[in-house]
């Protein structure tokens, strides 16, 4: 990952000092292992900060709506596709964005390294080709003792990177290093196989699905397309859902929000990613997506100049379900 780090920064000191932009979005390192930062840069003095790897996995997309100034963001492929349907929602013109494109191998999961060493004390991780290296310190007796361990790198990406179609960014303004081969995958054998079970046995499957849901709503704060002023689970005139833990409160407010993701989510994990206590909402985004697709032909973001199938009308639309 050092040659897209010192291609994102060669770029962004370009723009920097030829006055393109007025600023960077991008990423640096965390001051902690395995959690990278979204970072704004406007001098050019600082593109140093800008870092690159397997821990880039927020959705910087979500720093974009109703800005006012032109800025370069740095974008894979689900940021890119976030960014068409910005566009397509006019939170943002195509003037005001230089994107940096970077050709994605997959985020990784921190929570599944994590699970991998019992709990230990991760101290430095490092990509290197299709292993990962990871050090860390075990607390026996008193004593600290150190260890080290490499991982295979595929089998500890996010849970969307492992079915992802797009790894490639769809649409940019120079692109860091060569594409990268897309995958051909199923994508919705899971949720296939939900679809699959009777009607009472899906309602218990998204009863347990969301019981431990808290309500702290970071799977909305997180993902980019909620840039509501005021969310409807906010609204208290009329009030359309208790704010309580209540299963059926709760199950509102995810159900709810899923439709609202219809013919506009692209997987890019952040929902899951911010989850606190570790929910898979995107099961119910993604049959959606797969609904989307099914019936219109329609993926979110992959192509720019496609109206999205909920803001466009056609008379061969699938219409059965009015009857």
């Amino acid at each position: 990952m050092r040659e897209y780090t010192e291609e994102i920064r060669r770029i962004a000191e370009k723009l920097l000092r030829d006055g393109q932009v007025d600023g960077i979005i991008g990423f640096r390192k965390g001051t902690i292992p395995m959690v990278n930062e979204p970072v704004f840069i406007k001098n050019p003095d600082r593109v140093g900060e800008l870092y690159w790897d397997g821990w880039c996995g927020v959705n910087l997309a979500k720093y974009i709506p109703k800005r006012t100034d032109r800025v370069a963001v740095v974008a894979k492929g689900c940021d890119s596709r976030s960014i068409v349907v910005l566009m397509q929602e006019h939170q943002i013109s195509r003037e005001q964005l230089f994107i940096i494109g970077v050709p994605c191998r997959g985020m990784l999961d921190r929570r599944r390294v994590r699970e991998a060493f019992d709990g230990r004390d991760i101290t430095y991780v490092e990509e290197r080709g299709e292993e990962l290296y990871v050090e860390g310190v075990v607390i026996e007796n008193g004593r600290g003792e150190r260890f080290s361990r490499e991982l295979p790198r595929n089998e500890y990406l996010q849970q969307n990177c492992a079915i992802c179609v797009h790894r490639n960014p769809v649409i940019y303004d120079e692109l860091v290093g060569d594409p990268v081969p897309e995958a051909r995958i199923d994508r919705y054998a899971d949720v296939k196989q939900i679809e699959g079970r009777s009607a009472d046995e899906r309602w218990e499957y998204f009863k347990d699905l969301f019981k431990s849901c808290i309500r702290c709503y970071a799977c909305r704060n997180a993902c980019p397309f909620c840039y509501c002023p005021q969310c409807f689970v906010d609204e208290s005139k009329p009030q359309w859902l208790g704010k309580t833990i209540d299963p059926i409160d709760t199950f509102t407010f995810h159900v709810l929000r899923a439709f609202h993701l219809a013919g506009r989510c692209t997987d890019c994990g952040a929902c899951e990613r911010a989850c606190p206590v570790g929910i898979p909402v995107r099961m119910l985004t993604k049959k959606l997506e797969k609904d989307v697709k099914e019936f219109f032909g329609y993926e979110a973001g992959v192509n720019p100049d496609e109206r999205p199938p909920l803001d466009t009308y056609r008379p061969d639309d699938p219409d059965n379900f009015i009857k």
